[in-house]
C-alpha cells in the first residue's frame, strides 16, 4: 500500500491531521478522482478510516490509523527476516513543548479530556488548555471516564475560546468538525491539527453508569495524544492549513 508515491503522500498528510478529500487534493496537487481512488485502496487495507462530518453530513473526514500502521510495519519486517522484527521503542526523552490549545464546541468533554490527558501524560512539560465556541458545564461522564483512568479533572472549567484571543500556542487542535469551521486564527503561526472525534454526549442517555460513547472518546484521545506527544519538539510538527 505505501509503495505507491501518491498513497505515501496521503499517508504522510493524514499522519498529521484528519482531512477531507478536497483538502488532500490541494495538498498533493492531484485530481480528485485519483485521490479518491487511492483513499479507497487505503481504506480497504485498514490503514485509513473514514468518518462522516458532524458539521456537514455530506462531507467525510479521513484519518490514519497509526496503531494499524505500526502493526503492519512490524509484520512486514518480520516477514522479510526475523532480525527485522521491530523492537519496542526506547523510552522517550523528557518532553518539553510549547502550549497546546484543544477546541470543541461545548468544551464539556472532548477538549477537557484532552487537556487533562496531556497535563498528566506530559507531566506538566507541555502546557495544555481547552475552550469551546459554545461552552457548557463539564459533563459528569467525562469526569467519570477520566477518574477510571486515575486522572482527576477537579479545577477544570468550561470557557469560550475568546478567553485566549491574542495568546500564542505551538499547536491548536480542533476535536470537533463544527468548531473547526469557526475557530479563530491565533498569532505566532501555530500548527493547526484536526481530529474528527464524535461528540460522546450526542447519544448519551441518563443512566448512572458512564455512557459507552465517553469511553470510546477517551480511548481514541488516549491513542491520538500518545502518538502526538511523540512528535512534540520534533522538526515535523508544523501542519499546513488548507481552506
Amino acid at each position: 500500500m505505501a509503495a505507491d508515491p501518491l498513497r505515501w503522500r496521503l499517508l504522510g498528510e493524514l499522519a498529521h491531521s484528519d482531512r477531507r478529500v478536497r483538502e488532500l487534493v490541494a495538498l498533493v496537487g492531484q485530481p480528485q478522482n485519483l485521490v479518491s481512488y487511492h483513499l479507497g485502496r487505503l481504506r480497504a487495507s485498514g490503514l485509513v478510516v473514514a468518518r462522516r462530518s458532524s458539521f456537514d453530513g455530506r462531507d467525510t473526514y479521513y484519518r490514519l490509523d497509526l496503531g494499524r500502521c505500526g502493526q503492519a510495519l512490524a509484520e512486514a519486517g518480520a516477514a522479510v527476516h526475523p532480525a527485522l522484527r521491530l523492537a519496542p521503542a526506547p523510552p522517550a526523552p523528557p518532553l518539553k513543548g510549547g502550549p497546546v490549545l484543544f477546541l470543541c464546541t461545548g468544551n464539556s468533554a472532548r477538549s477537557q479530556v484532552a487537556e487533562a490527558m496531556v497535563r498528566v501524560r506530559a507531566e506538566g512539560r507541555v502546557p495544555a488548555f481547552s475552550a469551546g465556541s459554545q461552552p457548557k458545564p463539564l459533563h459528569p461522564d467525562a469526569e467519570r471516564v477520566m477518574a477510571a483512568r486515575g486522572i482527576e479533572m477537579a479545577g477544570q472549567r468550561s470557557k469560550h475560546f475568546s478567553v485566549f484571543a491574542g495568546r500564542r500556542f505551538s499547536h491548536v487542535i480542533t476535536l470537533c468538525d463544527r468548531v473547526r469551521e469557526v475557530s479563530p486564527d491565533f498569532p505566532g503561526r501555530p500548527a493547526y491539527i484536526h481530529w474528527s472525534v464524535p461528540d460522546p454526549a450526542a447519544s448519551a442517555g441518563k443512566q448512572e453508569d458512564t455512557h459507552p460513547g465517553f469511553e470510546s472518546m477517551a480511548a481514541e484521545l488516549e491513542t491520538r495524544i500518545g502518538f502526538w506527544l511523540a512528535t512534540v519538539g520534533s522538526a515535523h510538527t508544523h501542519v499546513q492549513e488548507v481552506s
